[in-house]
């Protein structure tokens, strides 16, 4: 079993409540924002502002990605080890997705690689399988096409050119957290607070220095760009080529995404969700609605290509719920007319029609395109909710994982010790309450008026209630709550956790509604307090965890697992190539990268026929077993 070892050696007059909010928002709205200068501000106050809040987000960047490198090279000491412990540290299905890399590279060509991979024979026993449709391992092709190309062979090992492509992926999230709290208050320092806080809650929002091949190390970074895309381009005041470019950001940022990660349709289900919750309650305009729904598709598609027309992604939830959706939105003209009353009604019916819908095509998608790859994972929900048969076998694997099960409590102790929890709690429940307030005036205002009473309610909503912070507040609270069903899921919360925590501090509206409470309100007072109070916490943060984060990076262990390094090493010198190995998912997945020979299983687990191998292995395992104990 693999095990660490110690290393030996080391190294005024109030105004109204809401009129003051309309008025610190607007000002969040043109102040110090990184697309200042688009605007036309060319001022060398401006320029120099900017500049310094970019050059911190890069510096934050890097000291993430340079963190979670050193803790890797300490935890194993990587470059001191052999090359066979390397790669039994890729663990589990980390290692069945770096094989391919190095499968890659070992090819005599490029185009002779991709054919290895097209048409693979390897994987699975008596099975040839296009591993391009089958799984998300494009990034892998992409490195080791670009490894092959670049003059870097001499001096820098495919191992650590590859690790180092993951670790710098982190400080893209990082640097996508920060813009994202910098664009929602207006100020650099708060996407400062935003990396502090994702760096000193690694451990609940990344697992990336141990599990570096895992996918959503590669996708979540993607998603935390879209995010940021999806901020801006739903901020006003963006002029039509802005908005262009934003569209475009979207468009690419969710390809990556979804071509990186398998479970990319639920997440993106979710995100769906939060679409169309906020075009119920008048949050968003029409063409912004579906915009955001089609980048979604054009994503999903555009992969859906490139995997040779995998059917998972046709027969996708999300598919058919945004078909769904636009279709019976362009058929209910009157949904947003009446009284409040009247609207509910009208949005409870309209809701249900879209949801019986999307059941609807997803049920006929899936037969008509005899799909089961996915039907393990609604399995997994119907048992785990119960909502159906709690003894399948397919849902057993995931439900007596610890990490499919519900976030434990000391989640939140560790995020509340790094004064995280609170303000972003404070911020939920105050955005929550100001979204519910708006919601119900956007649905109580009367469709009828002028000209000049439209633009100015429409004006009014805007800035009392941003839809980028509507936006990011539902992501937060959607991804939360799934975040809180399955805890493998934290990380898509917990990153984005930070960048609204930080905006909660650095922003106006928990600031003005205490400085009113307080009756001490002022311009020069609540920029005073948003200041003040981030640099404030930076340095407490710093003075307690420095020293802790100090004697974390100063622990040395090193990579132990003999037996292991004996299996492979035996494997490889005293079989045959063509010699075929059952046994665990996570044995197998480390026998294909450290010696090349064929499979009967592997934890890619996207697969009717595989699963039903998986099980059959275990009972055949299972009776030989009880046999020769019996013998």
């Amino acid at each position: 079993m693999t095990a660490l070892r110690q290393r030996k050696g080391s190294r005024g007059k109030e105004p109204p409540l809401g009129a003051e909010f309309q008025s610190q928002q607007s000002n969040c709205c043109t102040n110090h924002h990184p697309e200042k200068i688009l605007h036309g501000d060319w001022s060398w106050g401006a320029i120099i502002w900017t500049s310094v809040g970019w050059s911190v987000s890069v510096g934050l960047g890097l000291l993430c990605c340079i963190y979670m490198a050193t803790l890797h090279e300490n935890d194993l000491w990587f470059s001191n080890i052999k090359e066979v412990e390397r790669e039994i540290s890729f663990r589990t299905e980390c290692g069945l997705y770096y094989s391919y890399f190095k499968q890659m590279l070992q090819a005599p060509s490029i185009q002779e690689g991709l054919s290895d991979l097209i048409h693979d024979n390897l994987t699975e026993s008596k099975r040839t399988i296009n591993l391009l449709q089958r799984m998300n391992i494009y990034q892998e092709v992409f490195l080791s096409i670009l490894y092959r190309l670049l003059p870097i062979q001499s001096y820098l090992e495919p191992v650590y050119f590859y690790i180092y492509t993951v670790f710098s992926l982190q400080a893209v999230y990082v640097i996508a957290l920060y813009l994202t709290a910098w664009l929602l208050s207006g100020s650099w320092l708060a996407g400062t607070l935003t990396g502090v806080w994702y760096i000193l809650n690694r451990v609940d929002t990344t697992r990336v220095e141990f599990t570096i091949s895992l996918r959503e190390n590669w996708s979540l970074p993607f998603l935390a760009l879209q995010v940021t895309a999806i901020t801006c381009y739903l901020r006003p005041q963006l002029t039509t080529l802005q908005q262009k470019v934003m569209v475009w950001l979207m468009y690419v940022t969710t390809f990556c995404f979804c071509l990186t990660w398998q479970f990319n349709q639920f997440i993106l289900l979710v995100q769906a969700l939060v679409i169309y919750t906020l075009d119920c309650v008048d949050f968003l305009t029409t063409t912004q609605v579906t915009t955001l729904y089609l980048v979604q598709v054009s994503g999903l598609l555009s992969v859906w290509l490139l995997q040779f027309c995998n059917s998972m992604i046709l027969g996708s939830l999300v598919l058919s719920f945004i078909v769904a959706a636009l279709f019976i939105r362009h058929f209910q003209s009157g949904l947003k007319t009446g009284s409040l009353l009247v609207r509910l009604g009208k949005l409870l019916l309209h809701s249900a029609a879209v949801l019986l819908l999307t059941f609807t095509i997803n049920y006929l998608a899936k037969k008509a395109l005899q799909l089961r790859s996915d039907e393990h994972i609604f399995k997994f929900i119907k048992s785990k909710f119960a909502l159906g048969p709690t003894r399948d076998f397919d849902a057993s694997l995931y439900l007596c994982e610890e990490a499919f099960g519900v976030l434990p409590l000391d989640t939140l102790e560790r995020l509340a010790g790094t004064l995280l929890l609170y303000p972003y709690i404070l911020t939920l429940l105050l955005l929550s309450g100001l979204l519910a307030g708006a919601a119900l005036q956007n649905m109580s205002r009367p469709k009828g008026g002028s000209a000049e009473e439209k633009k100015g309610v429409v004006e009014g909503r805007l800035v009392a209630f941003r839809p980028d912070v509507a936006y990011n507040l539902l992501h937060t609270l959607f991804y939360g709550l799934l975040a809180f069903s399955t805890m493998r899921m934290k990380y898509i919360w917990t990153g984005h956790m930070c960048a609204v925590a930080a905006y909660g501090v650095c922003g106006t509206e928990l600031w003005t509604l205490l400085l009113n409470t307080l009756r001490c309100n002022s311009k020069v007072l609540l920029r005073l307090v948003r200041y003040a109070v981030p640099l404030a916490m930076i340095g407490c943060l710093y003075y307690k965890f420095w020293p802790k984060l100090m004697e974390e990076l100063s622990e040395l262990r090193e990579f132990y697992d003999p037996d292991t390094v004996e299996l492979m090493t035996w494997i490889s010198t005293k079989t045959p190539k063509q010699a075929v190995f059952a046994g665990s998912m996570q044995l197998l997945a480390g026998i294909k990268l450290c010696t090349g020979r064929v499979l009967t299983n592997h934890p890619h687990y996207e697969d009717k026929d595989l699963r039903e191998r998986t099980r059959q292995d275990l009972v055949y395992g299972f009776l030989l077993g009880h046999l020769q104990c019996m013998i």
